[in-house]
């Protein structure tokens, strides 16, 4: 990914952060030539300095046989918003688009014991529905078990970690505050959130 230095993302917590909050991700792998993508929830995490991307594919996903012959990558992105000109002091401007994306690529081994796959997918039950755990203790063992035949398990230890947030960095103080003022009484989540971050900048 094309990163301008100005827009890069250096802090390691900033980016395990955004993967965290924007976890349904877009891996990519290429067989053949041909590149394939999946829509997945992952669970981001940190284990002995390493960032640790896992979810899972219906097994019967071509997918998930080429994670391991590929060197995937994982795209998370989703705050992004329109910026018109008229916020700029110049009147020679053009408008952009601001937003935040982060390319993760690594190794992926497959999780393919039962235990570990159910242990996978109650990281993820913690993750985006606690509640459910009650629910999903009390399913009979034969159901788990089909379920657990049916998906592939899998975890990417990300080796090369690109991470860009552009965000007006080359604008003013001034220009910023105004884009900010907008889009924070902007009725779209995607507009404020790019308001908030923009807030952040140092």
């Amino acid at each position: 990914m094309y990163i301008p230095k100005q827009n890069q993302i250096t802090d390691k917590q900033e980016a395990i952060s955004f993967m965290q909050r924007y976890s349904f991700a877009t891996i990519v792998t290429v067989n053949e030539n041909i590149p394939s993508a999946t829509h997945l929830p992952f669970i981001v995490s940190e284990r002995d300095g390493q960032i640790i991307l896992a979810s899972h594919f219906a097994k019967v996903n071509p997918q998930a046989d080429e994670i391991v012959n590929d060197n995937p990558l994982v795209i998370f992105t989703e705050p992004h918003a329109y910026i018109s000109p008229k916020h700029y002091d110049q009147v020679n401007s053009v408008p952009t688009w601001n937003y935040i994306a982060i390319h993760a690529y690594g190794k992926a081994t497959l999780i393919e014991s039962v235990e570990k796959k159910i242990a996978l997918l109650e990281q993820t039950i913690k993750y985006y529905e606690a509640d459910y755990l009650k629910q999903w203790a009390s399913l009979p063992n034969d159901f788990k078990l089909k379920m657990m035949n049916g998906i592939t398990g899998f975890e990417i230890i990300v080796e090369d970690l690109q991470a860009k947030k552009k965000l007006s960095q080359n604008k003013s103080i001034e220009e910023r505050e105004k884009i900010i003022a907008e889009l924070s009484n902007k009725p779209d989540f995607n507009e404020k959130a790019i308001a908030e971050y923009m807030s952040g900048l140092k």
